[in-house]
């Protein structure tokens, strides 16, 4: 009888472990990444370009045309003969020129088609090691573009495109350089608010670019520390600072990337803003976050990086027989209690942390919302237990 199957003669995972012995870039399955270049974006930030393998090409644009602007990476880093995992912003879009880019010839355009650039803070031992200290042309492992922090979630009134709002503290300027310069391209209003303590000459330099190409374009560059720069006179993201924009709130869609400080802020200011009736500001909001600030946030400023905490209810890891208290993150009181689970970037970015969850219900901290009672997926690093828990861990 013919079953249609046909096995393979030559295993591709065989020809992936001869390839990495004879070039570490070759793989048929493995997407890699290898490091061409390096640009300062700010006085603490850094864009680095990467050559793609053929993996990461066939795999990224398998199902769609391109990664889209506020996606992001997974990198695998060897250091010192151990593995890390972390997730970084790409900048800009697939087949697009960067602004810093000064090569106009035919050979160096077309190889810009399989690049990626992502951009880093060079802060902790893998940031500073990928920022810093790693060789030219050195290879490692990611995944493909990953991250729901896109266009697609803009859709107010599928009949026109709505005005957006782009807040971001810091570096969580970096996922929102591709998202700005997509959205101009499709037809959005955009208004970019950002705050940073650091000189941001070579981002100005694309804003004004940016402004010169899209009249549709405004963007407000907020120094903390310099008060000529500040919105409506205020420091810090407020009430009067948004209002300041004069934009058409009830149909603006708001992205917001940064602290825990930042958000909390946000989510502040929008409850202390009045629309018609039924509309609620907070809902327009999509977040991509470093932190886990709560939505329903309400506390004074000074509160805003306690862990978020209720009731205590008992989890119990089922194939480790093991159980615990927990009125805060599953993934922190398990630590608490000295039991290790599985982790990456404790932002529900990374997805590392993931687990099923067999019985009982969790509150993701990050959207408010409540799971179901029964089995399903979960991530440790931003959701508490509302009940007694069961996870398959």
């Amino acid at each position: 009888m013919t079953t249609g199957y046909r096995p393979e003669v030559i295993q591709r995972a065989f020809v992936d472990f001869i390839g990495s012995r004879i070039h570490p870039f070759w793989s048929l399955t493995t997407p890699k990444l290898r490091l061409v270049a390096r640009y300062p974006l700010s006085d603490d930030l850094i864009a680095l370009r990467f050559e793609t393998n053929g993996a990461f090409r066939q795999q990224s644009f398998k199902e769609t045309e391109s990664w889209q602007g506020g996606q992001y990476l997974d990198l695998r880093v060897l250091i010192d003969g151990v593995y890390h995992q972390r997730s970084y912003s790409i900048v800009g879009l697939a087949n697009q020129p960067l602004w810093w880019s000064d090569d106009t010839n035919t050979k160096a355009a077309k190889s810009r088609r399989h690049t990626v650039t992502i951009a880093i803070k060079p802060q902790g031992l893998i940031s500073n090691y990928l920022a810093k200290q790693m060789p030219m042309a050195s290879v490692v492992d990611t995944s493909v573009p990953l991250g729901g922090f896109t266009l697609a979630k803009t859709s107010l009134d599928n009949k026109r495109l709505n005005p957006l709002l782009f807040i971001a503290g810091g570096s969580g300027i970096t996922p929102m350089l591709g998202l700005i310069t997509q959205a101009l391209e499709i037809g959005h209003p955009v208004t970019l608010l950002h705050y940073s303590r650091s000189e941001l000459s070579q981002l100005e330099h694309q804003w004004q670019q940016l402004g010169d190409v899209h009249s549709t374009f405004n963007y407000h560059l907020i120094r903390t520390d310099t008060p000529a720069t500040y919105l409506a006179g205020e420091r810090y993201l407020s009430a009067d600072s948004l209002t300041a924009l004069n934009l058409p709130l009830a149909d603006t869609i708001i992205f917001a990337c940064g602290s825990q400080t930042l958000l909390a802020g946000l989510y502040k200011a929008v409850a202390e803003i009045s629309l018609l009736e039924g509309i609620q500001l907070r809902d327009n909001i999509i977040v991509e976050n470093f932190g886990s600030a709560l939505p329903d946030f309400e506390g004074d400023s000074d509160q805003i990086d306690r862990q978020p905490q209720t009731e205590a209810h008992t989890v119990y890891l089922r194939a480790r027989q093991r159980q615990f208290s927990s009125n805060t993150t599953l993934l922190l009181a398990a630590e608490s209690a000295d039991l290790r689970l599985a982790y990456g970037c404790r932002q529900g970015i990374c997805q590392l942390c993931r687990c099923n969850k067999v019985s009982g219900v969790v509150k993701n901290i990050q959207t408010g919302k409540l799971s179901s009672d029964g089995y399903e997926s979960i991530q440790t690093c931003i959701n508490i237990a509302m009940t007694d828990v069961v996870l398959d861990v």
